[in-house]
């Protein structure tokens, strides 16, 4: 621990598994007090009893907007701002384009464009100067990959937003730059809607074109997350960091 992140206030989205919750444990060992925010209460009960005086948990969905107005309020009467915001909230599911009709649209975009779009909307009056917006993409938005089409446009929504963003907040001291992760081993891994024998073959398939040979792990893409917070990246506006295990350059 370095405290990298002392006296720092960090709101992170879809914060109770996977990527979210490496970078709420992370922001905790360099000093930061996180407010968590995810669906699941008895999983946020558990991080935050984990972390005491350190995390405060606030359960919802980022489809709803109140939930989001519940979060940001409750963030401000605790901390009074925030310094870090990552909209982390994501779902990823393969949907065949034939069968990619509005409502699938709508089921991913809403979480994935949304509702991260939604929760930066809410905080930014409230993110103190020299502050920090970190959205989650994929290395996706620079390869195909079959029966992925809405997942990936939404997250290319998504990479454009944060580059718009940046361009936008910056006259007010806030930096947006977004994180491309390739294939991590989390939850969301097994959430998409594929087969157990499927999802075991396309893993293999993809593990053959990594650099390291396996799929990478949450705390990867925390390291990168942390750096974006804190003040070594104080001239980075604007872009889109890949941490794919060198999957795009294959």
């Amino acid at each position: 621990m370095t405290g990298k992140l002392d006296g720092k206030v960090a709101v992170i989205t879809g914060a109770s598994s996977g990527i979210g919750r490496a970078i709420v444990e992370r922001y905790v060992e360099e000093g930061a007090q996180v407010v968590a925010f995810a669906r699941s209460a008895t999983a946020l009960a558990e991080l935050e009893a984990a972390h005491p005086e350190r995390v405060a948990a606030v359960a919802g969905d980022v489809t709803h907007e109140e939930d989001l107005q519940r979060l940001v309020d409750e963030t401000v009467r605790r901390f009074g701002g925030v310094d870090v915001l990552v909209p982390n909230a994501g779902i990823a599911r393969v949907v065949p384009f034939e069968q990619s009709t509005r409502e699938a649209f709508d089921a991913q975009f809403s979480v994935n464009l949304y509702g991260a779009s939604e929760t930066a909307r809410l905080f930014i009056p409230h993110v103190r100067k020299g502050g920090s917006i970190q959205f989650i993409t994929t290395f996706l938005t620079q390869v195909g990959f079959p029966g992925l089409a809405i997942y990936s446009a939404s997250k290319a929504a998504l990479k454009s937003l944060s580059q718009t963003l940046a361009a936008e907040l910056a006259p007010k001291g806030i930096r947006v730059n977004s994180i491309a992760p390739g294939p991590i081993g989390t939850p969301l891994w097994g959430t998409v809607g594929l087969p157990p024998d499927v999802l075991g073959s396309v893993a293999e398939q993809i593990n053959a074109r990594l650099m390291t040979g396996g799929f990478g792990e949450p705390e990867d893409i925390a390291e990168m997350s942390l750096f974006l917070a804190s003040d070594a990246a104080k001239n980075i506006y604007g872009q889109d960091f890949v941490v794919d295990g060198g999957y795009t350059i294959g």
